[in-house]
Formats: C-alpha cells, sequence, structure tokens
C-alpha cells in the first residue's frame, strides 16, 4: 500500500493545552486546518486512524507518556507515516541537538513568534486558495 494522502492539516502535538490550542487557532485564522494531540502516543493513534495525513506536524519534545523523540521513531518505523514532515517546537535547552538526530525538517526554540510558526507552516503546507 502506497503511502496515504496528504492534505493541508497541520497536527499539533504538545502536552500543553494552552500552547496546543493557540497554535491550532493561530494556523485556523490563517487557512490551516489544524488538530491537536496531548501526546505522541496520542498523535501516532490520530495518525493510524484517518486515511488522510496531515501536510505537517508540530512537535514539542518533552510529553507525558510519548515523548517527542519516541514519537518520531515511532512514525520512522510507519511507511505510511514516514513521509510527513515534522518540525519540532520545544523550550527544551538542547533542542538543536536532539532535532538533529530526530532526522526532523525544521526545529524551533519556544517562545516562538506566531507569524513565525505562521511563515514555518506555509513552507510545507501551502495555504490553499
Amino acid at each position: 500500500m502506497m503511502g496515504s494522502p496528504m492534505s493541508h492539516h497541520v497536527l499539533v502535538v504538545d502536552d500543553d493545552p494552552d500552547i496546543r490550542e493557540a497554535m491550532i487557532e493561530i494556523l485556523e485564522e490563517n487557512g490551516h486546518a489544524a488538530t491537536g494531540a496531548a501526546n505522541g502516543n496520542e498523535a501516532l493513534a490520530q495518525l493510524r486512524a484517518s486515511s488522510v495525513h496531515p501536510c505537517l506536524i508540530l512537535l514539542d519534545l518533552m510529553m507525558p507518556v510519548m515523548d517527542g523523540p519516541t514519537f518520531r521513531e515511532e512514525q520512522l518505523r510507519d511507511p505510511n507515516l514516514s513521509p510527513i514532515p515534522v518540525i519540532v517546537i520545544s523550550a527544551f535547552r538542547d533542542v538543536e541537538e536532539t532535532a538533529a538526530k530526530m532526522q526532523v525538517a525544521a526545529h524551533v526554540k519556544k517562545p516562538v513568534s506566531l507569524r513565525d510558526l505562521v511563515d514555518l507552516v506555509e513552507r510545507f503546507c501551502p495555504s490553499p486558495g
């Protein structure tokens, strides 16, 4: 089976509900569909349950249940999910080093400006229309 089709949808994976909701809101205001997951395990369940995959995953590193690096390992093992680009967004002090090991498309240190976030997302998911 080939990889699932991609959409203009962004998946935001962050255990902080305020941050997750703020990112979703700013993405939606800029023409993107966005949903959230509180940890890597929840994100994998959402991804595996859907036939249409997001064009991008915004991923926090430090989360309970399943952290960002573990999520990325699981994602890369799944041929249907591995093509989805990931951007790490974290306040973790070693974010650059950790992100490099995870083979992600980009990384940003929190706090991130919402304008920068939208610009970064646009590189991977041009808004429709």
